[in-house]
């Protein structure tokens, strides 16, 4: 079976990309695809955001995985997965992964632990999503060492746009060190107030500037306080608001992930003809 690995990063907090990995993983499984998604930062939005308002008290979040892994304790099938009524399966975090970062910083392999749980318990799943911490540290590091591919929530604002090119260079670090296999899928702009000269401004920035060099998504994601919404509701925008313009939004991306995972299984085949 093919599997695609997606991590969602950006150093920069507050772009979108939680919200982003939960209605793209839910629009995936719409489309009928099996998707787990992994929250893989210690604030626990996407756990929060997919119903679980008290994640320090999960029986088994990424934390007690990661430690199973470097105490070299077998994972059983599917342990520590939430189901969501959505369709969706979630790996869940918590604070504890704060100090779980922190052991992983002297073990060896400590960029492919969360690869090694991938491999054990993603198995039956077409794609996985990983939604990475706010900062370039070690489980982000992790997240693009088992990912296939990198999806970047960017704001239509100076500063996040600036922020990109420290992201840009670790993605090409890992590329050549520890995962060739590692591409950039694009730059998705979120938060777009398109009515503001401003955000059509700094759209037209990013455009220039990485437009000749990486993919940009066409779709935006509009600015839209429905979808600030979900992030305590634990539905998605497609349940929480579906003829909205967000939802839309998470529609036409939906069909532009698996358009592009086609893409490169085509050029593959061609490859190996």
């Amino acid at each position: 079976m093919n599997q695609t690995i997606i991590a969602l990063a950006n150093q920069k907090g507050g772009v979108g990309k939680t919200t982003t990995c939960f209605n793209l993983g839910v629009g995936l499984v719409q489309e009928g695809k099996k998707v787990l998604l992994v929250d893989s930062d210690p604030q626990a939005s996407l756990t929060v955001c997919l119903g679980h308002p008290h994640p320090d008290t999960l029986a088994v979040t990424v934390s007690d995985l990661i430690r199973k892994v470097l105490t070299d304790k077998p994972l059983e099938k599917g342990e520590g997965i939430l189901h969501h009524s959505e369709g969706v399966d979630l790996l869940p975090a918590s604070i504890d992964l704060a100090a779980t970062e922190l052991n992983l910083i002297s073990a060896i392999s400590r960029e492919t632990i969360l690869r090694q749980i991938l491999t054990e318990i993603g198995k039956p799943y077409d794609y996985i999503l990983i939604d990475c911490m706010p900062s370039l540290g070690m489980m982000t590091l992790n997240a693009l060492a088992a990912a296939n591919n990198v999806i970047i929530p960017v704001q239509a604002q100076y500063l996040p746009i600036k922020g990109l090119e420290q992201l840009l260079k670790t993605v090409h670090r890992m590329q050549k060190n520890i995962n060739p296999g590692l591409s950039i899928e694009g730059i998705l702009l979120t938060m777009v107030d398109s009515r503001t000269n401003y955000a059509k401004e700094m759209s037209n920035l990013l455009r220039d500037t990485y437009g000749g060099k990486l993919t940009m998504f066409p779709t935006d994601i509009p600015l839209s306080v429905r979808a600030a919404e979900i992030s305590t509701a634990g539905k998605s925008i497609f349940v929480h608001d579906p003829k909205g313009k967000v939802a839309a939004a998470y529609r036409e991306l939906t069909r532009e992930v698996i358009y592009h995972e086609k893409q490169r299984h085509k050029h593959k085949s061609d490859l190996l003809r």
